[in-house]
Parts: structure tokens; C-alpha cells; sequence
């Protein structure tokens, strides 16, 4: 199967550094291959292995993608009927405002929800604030494209294949992996300054401490001899924090920001435990 295109817009999306991945992925097989922080699935689609499980903890990422492979149909149908336009946008948004009218909804329409809202948003910001609401405004394109044949190239391949979808702390996927596993980890990035900070992919945000307890999977993942590859900002600390792995650097533009002032050229780093 031909590498795979992502169908959602994702701050920090891997899409653009794909080609100077491949030199870096593992030159032998594994058995499983694990994603904990998946997001727009870049890296997932480009290997297309037979056997995965992937986590994010924004439940209706999660939920797009398995109802992406349950009824890939029923979701272009779904979306073929979404007005393109400011009210039809607001009115999608702000069906969450509701809580309990909102946990009524299908998981197909909240698949749907979250496909539209990604593809007509201010820039493919995907942002969500403290009580977990997605907050940003309208995009403003031409037109809203819904790519039927992408998402029906996707559902292929996740019915083709073993993928399992978890939803919750990167931390438990531990406990899903062969020896013999490759484990994929971008996380959200540490920040290159006070102003930079975007971590809003989820309610709850990633520290300092959530960066440290990351390293310390890590740490898990190299005691069991499992392959690891992560990808962060270079900043001191997280040049710091992983010193005692193989460490490569990368030039990354990042087109989609709230910020005009914020989208440009930054470093990257690409950690792992293998040559």
C-alpha cells in the first residue's frame, strides 16, 4: 500500500517531515507499532504497519478515526449535507456548550462534528480551552473540502489492518507492547518561549512535568530493549532531558499558528534509542 494521506489539519503535524524521517525508522521489522500521541496520524499512515495501537487523549480525535473505520460511508454521506458558511459553522461549534445535549449525539455526528470544524477553522488551529470546549473561530476559506476519496483510502487501510484506538495517558500504552515494538512519540512541544506556549490540544494541557514523565517512559521503553523515536522542540531543556539518547535536529516550518508572527522556520529534535 502507498503511503497514506492525512485527512486532518493538526498543529505540528509530521506531514512535511516525513522524507527526512525515513532514514531514522528502524531498519529491521517489529511486531507492533505504537503511536501515544496521535493527532493527525502523519507518521501512522506514511508506515501503514499491520499491526498498531494508538492513543490520543482528546476523545473525539479518537472517535473520528474509529468511526472513520466502522462507517466511513455514513460519514461522507453526513458531511456531504454540512452547509459551508459562518452560521452553519457557530451552530456546529457551539453544539458542546450543551453538555448534556451533546453526550446525545451519535458518535457518527460528533465524527462529523469534528472533521467539519477541522477543515473550516481559523487556520487548522485545532483548540480546545480549560473546560475542554473547541474554541476557535471560522475560517473564512473558499470552500470546505471533504476529500471522499482520502477518508475512504483511510478507512481501507484501518479495516485491512490490526489498529486498536485508545483514548486516555500516554502512560498505559505500556502495557499493550511486545518486546518487539517500534513506539512513535510527538508529543506536545515544549515550548521555545513564554509567548510560544500551545498546548491546547486537550483540556488538560502538557507541563514540565508531563515532559519529565514522558522521558521517564522513555526510560521504560529502553529497560524493555522496545525501539523508541520522539520528537520535540530543541530547547535546553528537552536537549537536557534526553542527553543520554541519540539526538538528531531538524528545520520545521509551522504554517498553521493563530499567530501570523508566530508561523515560520523552528528547530526540531528527533530522539531515539537505536542507531
Amino acid at each position: 500500500m502507498e503511503s497514506l494521506i492525512p485527512v486532518l489539519k493538526w498543529v505540528g503535524g509530521k506531514r512535511q517531515l516525513i522524507n527526512k524521517f525515513v532514514p531514522y525508522f528502524p531498519d529491521t521489522p517489529f511486531e507492533m507499532y505504537c503511536e501515544p500521541f496521535l493527532g493527525g496520524g502523519a507518521v501512522l499512515f506514511f508506515l501503514h504497519p499491520d499491526k498498531a495501537v494508538v492513543n490520543d487523549v482528546n476523545p473525539e480525535l479518537i472517535n473520528f478515526y474509529a468511526v472513520l473505520k466502522s462507517d466511513c460511508e455514513a460519514l461522507i454521506e453526513e458531511l456531504s449535507t454540512y452547509e459551508y458558511n459562518k452560521e452553519f459553522f457557530y451552530t456546529l461549534r457551539n453544539l458542546d456548550r450543551d453538555a448534556k445535549s451533546f453526550a446525545k449525539l451519535s458518535n457518527l455526528k460528533k465524527a462529523a462534528r469534528t472533521y467539519y470544524l477541522n477543515r473550516t477553522c481559523f487556520n487548522g488551529l485545532y483548540r480546545v480551552n480549560s473546560i475542554g470546549l473547541f474554541n476557535s473561530p471560522f475560517g473564512s476559506y473558499k470552500t470546505f473540502n471533504l476529500y471522499p476519496d482520502r477518508l475512504r483510502m483511510l478507512s481501507s487501510y484501518l479495516n485491512s489492518a490490526n489498529v486498536q484506538f485508545t483514548n486516555g495517558d500516554f502512560e498505559k500504552l505500556i502495557d499493550y507492547l511486545p518486546d518487539n515494538s517500534f513506539v512513535y512519540l510527538d508529543p506536545p512541544y515544549d515550548p521555545v518561549s513564554k509567548t510560544a506556549f500551545f498546548t491546547s490540544y486537550s483540556q488538560t494541557g502538557f507541563s514540565k512535568e508531563d515532559q519529565i514523565r514522558l522521558k521517564n517512559f522513555c526510560d521504560r521503553l529502553n529497560e524493555r530493549g522496545i525501539r523508541f523515536m520522539l520528537s520535540n522542540s530543541a530547547t535546553s531543556f528537552i536537549k537536557e532531558l534526553y542527553k543520554d539518547y541519540d539526538q538528531k535536529f531538524f528545520n520545521a516550518n509551522r504554517s498553521i499558528n493563530s499567530k501570523a508572527t508566530n508561523r515560520g522556520g523552528v528547530k526540531e529534535i528527533l530522539v531515539r534509542n537505536y542507531k
